[in-house]
Formats: structure tokens, sequence, C-alpha cells
């Protein structure tokens, strides 16, 4: 079971990223696009992801992942129950969420400094 703890760290490790609240809620961003967000009660984390691909993840996994409200399906974007997943794969998600919003250049240096996955 991941908690909003178990990602925090990464918001302020991840090259370019820095943490904000916007009306309560924790978001982590690069520049001004935000990559990572929390619900206000902090059970939801929204976080970017292919448009694509994030039907067939919901279909695969139905009790962890949920399309976003209609007016964020615009966007790279996907909910998860924080509840649902475990602390190893949040951090994954938001490392795969912030590869989305930095260059290529930054997404290779970090798997360099970080073989094994984010820890």
């Amino acid at each position: 079971m991941a908690a909003i703890a178990d990602v925090r760290p990464l918001g302020a490790e991840l090259e370019r990223s820095y943490q904000v609240y916007v009306r309560g809620r924790l978001k982590f961003r690069v520049k001004r696009i935000v990559y990572v967000a929390f619900s206000l009660d902090e059970s939801v984390m929204g976080f970017a992801f292919p448009k694509e691909e994030r039907e067939l993840l919901v279909l695969s996994e139905p009790h962890k992942f949920q399309l976003p409200t209609a007016s964020d399906m615009r966007f790279n974007w996907v909910h998860a129950e924080l509840a649902a997943l475990d602390p190893t794969e949040a951090r994954e998600l938001v490392v795969d969420a912030w590869r989305m919003v930095v260059p290529k250049k930054l997404s290779g240096a970090y798997d360099v400094s970080h073989p094994i996955g984010p820890g």
C-alpha cells in the first residue's frame, strides 16, 4: 500500500523537478508542466501517461487505475488509487511521468545513475 510519503522525495530528487501546492494539492512540476498531482485527501495520484496506452492500463487493472475526468481526457493523464499501489510501483509511475516532460538526455542520465530503477 503506497502513500504520498513514498513518492514525495522524488519530487525534489528528480532533475528540474519541484513541488508546489495549488489550492491545497501537492503537485510535481518541471517548469510549468505538472507531471504528478495528488487529490486533496491524498488518496489519488494523477500522473502523466501516454494517451494511446491509458485505456489498456485502466482496463488491465481497474481497481488501481481510472481515466481522468472528461475535461482532462485531452491531456496525457491517468489516475491511480494510492492504496492499491505498492510503494515501488508508485515511484516507478512518478519517474515514468517525469520522463514524459524532460529531455531524453536527462532521462538517460537518470538511468545511468539508477540502474535498478527508482529506489
